[in-house]
């Protein structure tokens, strides 16, 4: 008997949790893309279980799907997440063929990720109000993003024993709950120490090891990491649509650009591969043309 969507729908996230060591955000996005498609199907009126669904039918969820959002990046990260899912019914012998094997991925043109200059990022972290009681946390939390490259989950989960001083290195868990040691700077160090001085005044805290916290003693989320960082770039006059993660392509950019290693950037910012770290090889087009009118033979 044919698993329902349900029952497949739960084994998929055990799956997606237990085997592939997913961080909670991607299994919530695969697991959302998935119910997309069962809804789709119950709309349309066919009681049908996952196995049922053939080639043509995925096509034209895609189809109805794309009409809704046409935003191409957005209707990858679904097919992305019932191909995971088709993959997976094919392991567990729930389904003889995958029908998700032929579909094309919607073209996606290439973008570059939005970068801040050096004076951006000073003007950000001039813009803090030391007046106020979360001021010096803000600094250190910019100056830990920006000077560690991190993603915005692997900064909320930081850990006060994860920093270790005397090294000038930070144990940094992430995706899939894989480590690595990352440098961090002596501005980023000292901030930090003001920062857990600070803390100590708090009224109660709840999460003793977790590095930056809330007013109530609570780890902040990573909705509340984007809102402070976009009421400091508006206090700084800086009209960027920036975003946590800006300061991550802000770090290895800038890296790049002082002619750091890629595998050492690669490394620093935990990518599984080197052709991701490459996409910051193209930011900087003027060191690009110089290099082309100095060497060029008919330059």
């Amino acid at each position: 008997m044919s698993l329902t969507w349900q029952q497949s729908l739960k084994s998929f996230e055990t799956y997606l949790r237990l085997e592939k060591s997913l961080s909670e955000n991607s299994v919530e996005a695969y697991l959302h893309d998935v119910r997309k498609l069962e809804s789709f199907f119950d709309k349309k009126g066919k009681n049908t279980s996952p196995s049922d669904i053939v080639y043509t039918d995925l096509k034209e969820f895609l189809g109805w799907y794309g009409e809704e959002n046409s935003n191409t990046r957005t209707q990858s990260r679904v097919l992305s997440g019932i191909r995971a899912f088709y993959k997976f019914l094919l392991i567990e012998g729930e389904t003889d063929e995958n029908p998700a094997s032929l579909l094309e991925s919607p073209k996606i043109g290439f973008k570059l990720p939005q970068v801040l200059s050096v004076a951006e990022i000073d003007r950000i972290i001039e813009a803090i109000d030391h007046s106020k009681p979360e001021g010096h946390r803000n600094k250190a939390i910019i100056e830990t993003l920006y000077g560690c490259g991190l993603r915005v989950s692997e900064l909320v989960n930081l850990h006060i024993t994860d920093i270790h001083d005397g090294e000038g290195f930070v144990v940094v868990t992430g995706k899939g709950n894989k480590q690595r040691l990352v440098p961090i700077s002596g501005k980023a160090l000292k901030e930090i120490e003001i920062y857990k001085a600070l803390r100590k005044h708090l009224p109660h805290i709840h999460d003793e090891n977790i590095l930056f916290l809330n007013r109530r003693g609570r780890r902040l989320t990573r909705a509340m990491i984007f809102t402070i960082i976009k009421d400091l770039a508006a206090r700084a006059g800086i009209a960027k649509k920036i975003s946590p993660h800006t300061f991550r392509h802000s770090f290895a950019t800038h890296m790049v650009e002082a002619g750091a290693d890629l595998r050492a950037v690669q490394e620093m910012l935990g990518h599984e591969s080197i052709l991701t770290t490459e996409i910051y090889t193209h930011i900087d087009r003027s060191f690009l043309r110089d290099t082309l009118i100095m060497f060029h033979p008919r330059s």
